[in-house]
């Protein structure tokens, strides 16, 4: 009787498997191969982003917020209307604030526009770096939930073999 033993792949060779289509230097790899395969993996990288920020990128957040939100648009659209009746309705002529074609209200618009823009950038460009951070997690995590499945199903193999083992024994037994 021949055994063939199948040769079985080490985790760090799964997970080396599993990583060859990514670009990581070895160090980088090495790490992953060791958070995954020893350690615990799963971060919260919310906490872990607004333990970092900074002042200014809370200050960002909260304008990008504000200006987001409907309240802003509402009222910015109320502030536009007003300030075009006061100007032409309410206000005497040769009295008015701005006069039509409303020039220091083009200059405000574009001072607004101009310091908004940048600030809310960003607000984005930190938000993107925040889901880059939970992508990769929920990359690892996934990652180490397949190996820590794949050696279930190893296990349960091995067990099925047993327990049929244990019952040709039985019923040698009672063939006997």
């Amino acid at each position: 009787m021949v055994i063939v033993m199948e040769k079985r792949k080490t985790k760090k060779e799964i997970v080396r498997m599993l990583l060859m289509n990514n670009e990581l230097d070895e160090k980088d790899e090495e790490e992953l191969l060791d958070l995954l395969v020893d350690q615990p993996i799963a971060i919260d990288v919310d906490k872990q982003e607004e333990a970092k920020m900074s002042f200014g990128d809370r200050v960002a957040d909260k304008v990008s917020e504000i200006a987001g939100s409907w309240t802003f648009i509402i009222i910015f659209i109320l502030f536009l209307v007003g300030w075009v009746i006061l100007n032409t309705v309410i206000l005497v002529e040769g009295k008015e604030i701005d006069p039509y074609p409303f020039i220091l209200l083009n200059l405000v618009l574009s001072c607004i526009a101009a310091i908004q823009a940048p600030i809310i950038m960003m607000s984005q460009n930190r938000q993107a770096a925040k889901d880059s951070l939970r992508n990769q997690n929920d990359y690892r995590t996934d990652l180490k939930s397949e190996l820590i499945l794949e050696s279930l199903h190893d296990h349960i193999n091995v067990m099925i073999k047993n327990q049929k083992k244990i019952i040709k024994l039985l019923e040698g037994d009672n063939n006997e």
